[in-house]
């Protein structure tokens, strides 16, 4: 098209004309190609339209050249403002990966050649780019712009100038104050006092001159007794801060003051040094003024505690053990523990304790909650209140400590730095272990290896327990003082230790009720706060009579109720009157504390040297037959009081419930019953013939070949309960008959459901048993084979209802958060299963083209993050209160599912408008979240990593 078309063009258009459109078509080459060539067969048409023909390659391409040359030729005919306003308007029209190519197009053509690096750079790469200018250079660069000046004035670049010369700030900055430093400089520099070389060799003293012998003496004592003299208000200054601790320890809350601090602990030492350099004799030191004293107590006096836990770390790696005061206890307390808030409450004042959640926590975060709490200092000892058995150790979720594991880079990286807050065992140091890893052969390895890692005494429980916590007061391996009573109060803990397992249920209910309300405080606190609302309510009434009455009391209850005489008292009298004229009041079996003996209180001072291995195997096979007897007579009772009755109602056309419902509840019981009567039997047969060289290690060989009706209970155990359920909510007959025989003196006092159970603790019982009875059995001994063959049979088989137990609490808690998230789709997948869930707030950037460190963000809403092992779900939280109450309801809806290896996780440096914040992205959008805590925050983003790491491996 020429000029004269052009502006034919532009006239056309500008009076509307509708003759110009046609025109232009038909003088382009596709009209005149469709001319010579007729109607094209594919049933294409471009003539007298403005169409591009998208199917026609050959025909778009040429189409899209002829309109490029036109549309180029009109940009070379107008001016400079057209092309302007042209590029403009086509460049809002371009999309992302457009505009990305047009830069990437300017930057090759159009190199950049002059950039300000503090606005690309991190700005702690531009800091330390500056910390090389002198004073003046830092100046000068001040004056370039705002953020320029704002940069080279920070009081990181000034500091080490003024401390090179001496002279030191008599304040501590506040948070918000920046310049402090250069302005003291700045001053320091405007009157300075400058001294002639005669002058400065009359005040100074010149190099050339050299000391005698007694003065340079002199000297070195005076330096000496000043630098004693420093150390001796440091250690002053810190005991002082150490006794006006908080009761509760909360390490959160500690060495916060709004008392104004006039002068920092740096200045008082300096001004300390510069006075007793004053001083001329050697006397003046060791008799100090009363005035210097005084002065130095009240500049000391004025420090808080931060600022001196924040100068020692700074000045050493490691904490230094100081000798003035007693060292505090360190305590790990896991949620798995049941009932842990009672555990809170019981806590000694000299203890650290650190209570954390065990579902989602990594080694990683747990030491770094554990060096917070610690805060530097030195502890005397480290207490581990876990959930673990005789050979392992579960620290959190997924991960168990056994010999096997304990060697592995990244526990054994964990032990060595957690332990190295410990002083060393010459000075008492020493790890305890609240599991009874003393009382089998694998966790006394687990120990060695342990004491050998870390250098400390590693103590344990000896004896064992067959349905409670009451091993931990047992005796302890390892000579000293008794370790519970070192960490918790004696009354509280004999009260857990007895009804752990039932503390736990209430727990559950107290944790879902008060939880919200509690929810702004910190774990350690919430915890206590439950532990002493739940500790009012359940406590158990002090006992004073000695534990061996109680013990003769207890067996002669359950003498009365296995005998039934038709005279109880006579009977008791008489039974008393025996045991008395027996001594049977001295058999005390300190090794075992099971459900049926009292105990009133711990025995620390039991020695270990009483019993000899022969004794201890014959009161681990006594423990093994008398719990055997409790645990045929549960079972019996569900033959007699339930299963005899509901037979006999069905063989008399009276029945109850059906034959098929029947068989379903009662039959795989029944099974196990009778292979325990005999293993019992046998049991029996060889205690009434024992002796050192007894064996009952074929008779459990002889059990474990009979496993396969406990496989049978438990692989119907699910249906078994649902079979309950569904008769006790359909039949009231039936419903009726579970009310009359419930709870009864006949079934222990405990319900059908309670009595299902007895099965697998009975199992976790076994293994514990032949553990120890392993453990004092000789290599030589002609048991020793058989016992382990049954116990390597016995292990593997806990392993197995271990897994069946890990597989349906994950389908309960992916059902539970199921149900807690509101239009959420199916979360019952493969393997999937929950790892942790966490409230965090959904943040908005209102400025994000500045400098991070000034963006400034804006609270959008609550979020809810569920992460799973394959995705991370996140809903949307929302809390409504109820009228006239303090109660809440939190309600979730379901926002967005993220597979967790398409997920990026970037943490966010905690500014002076943000704090716990990381960024969370997928391909398609991406969100800002913050924590109420810094403890939220680490435990899950740290959970976030390893879940993260584990679906990109797997993927």
């Amino acid at each position: 098209m020429t000029s004269v078309e052009s502006r034919t063009y532009y006239k056309s258009k500008k009076h509307g004309n509708p003759d110009f459109i046609n025109y232009w078509q038909m003088n382009g080459s596709d009209y005149r190609q469709s001319l010579l060539d007729g109607p094209s067969s594919d049933g294409i048409e471009t003539r007298f339209s403005a169409w591009t023909p998208v199917t026609n390659k050959a025909c778009n391409q040429q189409l899209f050249q002829e309109r490029t040359t036109l549309i180029l030729h009109w940009f070379d005919l107008w001016t400079d403002r057209q092309r302007k306003e042209f590029i403009c308007r086509l460049l809002r029209r371009c999309s992302k990966t457009q505009l990305k190519f047009t830069s990437d197009c300017l930057a090759e053509s159009v190199p950049i050649t002059r950039m300000d690096f503090t606005a690309v750079l991190p700005r702690f790469l531009s800091l330390y780019i500056m910390s090389f200018l002198s004073p003046r250079d830092s100046c000068a660069a001040a004056q370039v712009c705002w953020h320029w000046r704002f940069l080279a004035e920070q009081d990181c670049l000034w500091s080490p100038k003024c401390i090179r010369l001496g002279w030191f700030l008599p304040y501590s900055p506040s948070d918000h104050e920046y310049g402090a430093w250069k302005r003291h400089y700045v001053a320091c520099t405007a009157s300075l006092d400058i001294l002639t070389a005669r002058e400065a060799a009359d005040v100074y003293g010149t190099l050339n001159e050299s000391l005698t012998a007694p003065e340079e003496q002199e000297d070195r004592w005076r330096e000496h007794k000043i630098r004693q003299t420093i150390r001796e208000k440091i250690a002053e200054h810190k005991k002082a801060a150490l006794k006006t601790r908080r009761a509760w320890l909360n390490t959160s809350k500690l060495g916060t003051s709004s008392i104004h601090k006039p002068l920092s602990l740096t200045a008082a030492l300096v001004q300390l040094g510069e006075k007793c350099r004053l001083t001329n004799s050697l006397s003046s030191m060791e008799i100090r003024e009363p005035w210097l004293d005084l002065r130095m107590n009240n500049t000391l006096e004025s420090t808080c505690a931060t600022s001196v836990m924040t100068t020692m770390s700074s000045l050493f790696c490691k904490p230094v053990k100081s000798s003035y005061c007693p060292l505090p206890h360190f305590l790990l307390v896991s949620s798995r523990v049941p009932g842990y808030e009672l555990i809170l409450a019981t806590v000694q004042v000299s203890v650290v304790v650190l209570p954390y959640d065990s579902q989602g926590m990594t080694l990683e975060a747990l030491l770094s909650l554990a060096e917070r709490a610690i805060q530097g200092r030195m502890v005397q000892s480290l207490g581990i209140l876990v959930a673990g058995s005789t050979d392992e150790l579960t620290l959190t979720d997924g991960l168990s400590i056994t010999e096997q594991t304990v060697l592995t880079p990244c526990v054994r990286e964990f032990w060595e730095k957690l332990c190295g807050w410990v002083v060393p065992a010459s000075d008492g140091g020493s790890l305890n272990i609240f599991a009874p890893l003393a009382a089998s052969v694998s966790g006394t390895d687990l120990m060695r290896k342990l004491s050998v890692l870390t250098g400390l005494n590693v103590r344990a429980p000896t004896g064992i327990c067959t349905g409670s916590y009451q091993h931990i007061l047992s005796e302890w391996s390892g000579s000293g003082e008794f370790p519970p009573l070192v960490y918790l109060h004696e009354t509280l803990l004999l009260s857990w230790c007895r009804q752990a397992e039932w503390i736990e249920e209430a727990c559950k209910e107290l944790r879902k009720q008060l939880g919200p309300q509690l929810h702004f405080m910190c774990q350690e606190i919430r915890g206590r706060i439950l532990g002493l609302f739940l500790w009012d309510h359940i406590k158990m009434p002090v006992i004073s009579l000695k534990s061996e009455v109680m013990q003769c009391l207890v067996h002669g209850l359950v003498a009365l109720m296995n005998e039934t005489p038709d005279d109880p008292l006579d009977f008791l009298g008489h039974f008393f009157l025996r045991s008395s004229v027996n001594d049977g009041l001295k058999n005390n079996n300190p090794l075992f504390l099971t459900e049926s003996a009292s105990f009133n209180g711990p025995n620390p001072e039991s020695p270990k040297g009483l019993l000899s291995d022969a004794d201890r195997r014959s009161a681990v096979c006594k423990e093994l037959l008398n719990s055997e007897k409790t645990y045929v007579r549960h079972l019996q009772a569900v033959a007699t009081v339930y299963y005899t009755p509901l037979r006999a109602a069905l063989d008399s056309n009276r029945a109850i419930i059906s034959s098929v419902n029947l068989i379903t509840l009662f039959c795989p019981l029944l099974d196990i019953l009778e292979a325990n009567n005999v293993f019992l039997k046998e049991l029996t047969e060889r205690w009434e013939e024992w002796g050192p060289m007894q064996c009952v290690g074929d008779v459990c060989v002889k059990f474990c070949t009979k496993l396969r009706a406990y496989t049978n209970f438990f692989n119907n155990y699910p249906t078994i309960l649902r079979t309950l359920d569904k008769c006790r909510e359909m039949l009231p007959v039936f419903r009726n008959f579970l009310k009359r025989h419930d709870r009864t003196v006949a079934t222990r006092m405990l319900s059908l459901q309670e009595l299902f159970r007895t099965p697998s603790a009975r199992v976790e019982e076994y293994v514990i048993l032949l553990q120890a009875l392993t453990l004092h059995t000789p290599p030589e001994h002609p048991d020793y084979t058989p016992l382990s063959s049954a116990l390597n049979s016995l292990m593997t088989y806990r392993g197995f209802i271990h897994k069946l137990k890990k597989s349906l609490d994950r389908d309960l808690r992916i059902m539970e958060a199921q149900s807690t998230i509101q239009s959420c789709p199916n979360l019952l997948e493969g393997n999937r299963y929950l790892i942790t869930t966490q409230d965090v707030a959904l943040l908005s950037c209102l400025n994000g083209d500045i400098a991070s460190s000034l963006r400034i963000y804006e609270h959008v809403s609550d979020l809810g993050l569920f992460l799973f092992n394959d995705a991370l779900v996140l809903t949307e939280k929302s809390v409504s209160n109820v009228p006239f109450c303090l109660a809440v309801n939190t309600t979730h809806t379901f926002l967005a599912s993220v597979a967790l290896h398409c997920l990026n996780l970037t943490e966010m440096t905690d500014t002076k408008y943000v704090q716990n914040a990381f960024q969370l992205e997928s391909p398609k959008r991406q969100w800002i979240c913050a924590t109420d805590r810094q403890e939220d925050k680490i435990r899950l983003l740290s959970a976030l990593r390893s879940a993260i790491n584990a679906a990109i491996t797997r993927n």
